[in-house]
């Protein structure tokens, strides 16, 4: 089975930075997708953002947009989300996904494998 493990959450003040992990294993599939997205008490899980490595392409929620990026580290097979100038209203837990397929996906359900969470909490 796909199973994946977020970690680097944790509290950090308004305008620090974090940087999130996922680790992947069990997956079969050589094209895939990454998504990251994140849910604050009381919201819906929202979109943050997502990488297709086959396709070269990325993309970002407005919300975070210029603040957050998605990498890969291929020697570690981990995925990152660099989260620069936080502010309180990015905190949530934050869960990565992954799909097959080389087209970006912004929604939910487009995606079947899910990890645990990790919690960023941003301090004013």
């Amino acid at each position: 089975q796909v199973q994946l493990l977020e970690s680097g959450g944790g509290l950090v003040q308004a305008g620090g930075s974090l940087r999130l992990s996922c680790a992947a294993s069990g997956r079969t599939f050589s094209s895939y997708v990454m998504g990251w997205f994140r849910q604050a008490p009381g919201k819906e899980r929202e979109f943050v953002a997502a990488a297709s490595w086959s396709s070269g392409n990325t993309y970002y929620a407005d919300s975070v947009k210029g603040r957050f990026t998605i990498s890969r580290d291929n020697a570690n097979e981990m995925v990152y989300l660099q989260m620069n100038s936080l502010n309180p209203g990015d905190t949530a837990v934050y869960y990565c996904a992954t799909r097959p397929g080389t087209n970006i996906a912004r929604q939910r359900h487009e995606y079947p494998y899910w990890g645990q969470g990790t919690q960023v909490t941003v301090s004013s």
